[in-house]
């Protein structure tokens, strides 16, 4: 039987295809994440650069693709939520941040329990 979510997000079970969509959902904040903190780190290093020509074209490329990366992340998000539109699937119910926090914390709870424990698993 698969996963049985519920308003409180119970989970009895849970299949890859879950496994699936919370690795992806978290692949896309951490990606989004991780741009940020390169624009930030290329914005810093631009500062500290102290008019070097080559630390400044450092920086301007660390923030170059840091942007090319979060367009990319933002571009996919957007074709995810097209391409599910056309199919019927509601793709914001996937990246819901509620939702990833409680199916992570179920699966880590899944995966840390031991065999003997008392979760009924």
């Amino acid at each position: 039987m698969g996963p049985s979510f519920s308003s409180d997000f119970t989970v009895n079970t849970f299949n890859i295809i879950d496994l699936i969509n919370l690795f992806i959902a978290l692949a896309i904040v951490l990606a989004i994440v991780l741009s940020v903190y390169y624009i930030f780190v290329g914005g810093i290093s631009f500062i500290l650069s102290g008019g070097e020509e080559s630390k400044i074209k450092d920086a301007v490329n660390t923030i170059r693709y840091a942007i090319i990366g979060l367009v990319i992340t933002v571009a996919a998000v957007v074709f995810m939520y097209f391409i599910g539109n056309i199919f019927g699937v509601n793709v914001g119910d996937k990246i819901n941040p509620d939702r990833m926090l409680e199916m992570a914390k179920s699966v880590y709870d899944r995966v840390t329990s031991t065999p003997g424990s008392s979760r009924g698993y």
